[in-house]
């Protein structure tokens, strides 16, 4: 027989989904022939699913993703894409975030680098991992309103404690003195304590000259790039058309 008072102690802790399966036990005979450690376990187990999925979720939504629905599953290795399944698979695993390592995605407009770098923040999100996706012209911004409300340091240590950090339209115009200066502190704190994912339609041969000043410049560029995993996707089609031209099919 459901006892309706243990079920409202559970629901009153926050513990839905044992609530959920202590009520379906009791309501299915089957459960029955089951011991009690057995039965406690399945209640235990269906609260540790759930959460650990809202943890996930709650991360996803934090993130702040520009396609949340992104997944590694998802990815699509056209021949003419040349990506590498193995690399993405490693990178996947999050082991480069512990080392404190970076992902580089070069790519023309539409080859699909918003997704693979949203792909990636979803799986580390989906290992407990903190992520913020961010374009590089917002981010930059925000950067400009700390510093007028008088709270820059703050902003920065911010972003400093992010463990995954999406820059999207990495260097698509040239940075003026303050954003080249305001983007050495990002980087610099976050070197070799957090990792960042870099996605641009330029390799880093052409950064120098969008980044302006010689010495900032070469102090970015070498705290980037040394310990950076590079993904170049190829392919002269758009993947905004190819999918286009998939749905008018």
């Amino acid at each position: 027989m459901l006892d309706m008072t243990t079920l409202n102690k559970l629901h009153e802790l926050r513990l839905h989904a044992m609530a959920e399966n202590y009520r379906r036990q009791m309501e299915d005979p089957s459960f029955g022939s089951l011991g009690f450690e057995e039965r406690f376990g399945m209640m235990v187990d269906s609260e540790w699913a759930r959460r650990r999925s809202t943890r996930v979720e709650n991360l996803i939504r934090k993130a702040d993703f520009h396609d949340s629905g992104a997944c590694v599953e998802n990815i699509e290795y056209h021949d003419d894409r040349r990506l590498d399944r193995g690399q993405i698979t490693r990178l996947a695993s999050c082991s480069y975030i512990d080392s404190g390592q970076n992902v580089i995605l070069i790519g023309a407009s539409g080859c699909g680098k918003s997704f693979l770098s949203c792909a990636l923040g979803v799986a580390a999100c989906r290992r407990f991992y903190s992520v913020r996706y961010i374009r590089l012209p917002e981010l930059l911004n925000e950067l400009a309103v700390a510093r007028g409300m008088g709270v820059f340091e703050d902003a920065l240590e911010g972003y400093r404690r992010i463990r995954l950090l999406i820059l999207d339209e990495w260097l698509l115009f040239p940075l003026n003195t303050t954003e080249a200066r305001d983007l050495l502190e990002i980087v610099e704190r976050r070197l070799g304590v957090s990792s960042t994912i870099f996605s641009s339609q330029f390799t880093p041969e052409g950064w120098h000259s969008k980044i302006g000043e010689g010495v900032v410049a070469d102090a970015i560029l070498d705290r980037i790039v040394h310990n950076a995993h590079m993904i170049r996707i190829q392919g002269k089609e758009s993947m905004r058309k190819k999918k286009g031209l998939a749905a008018a099919g």
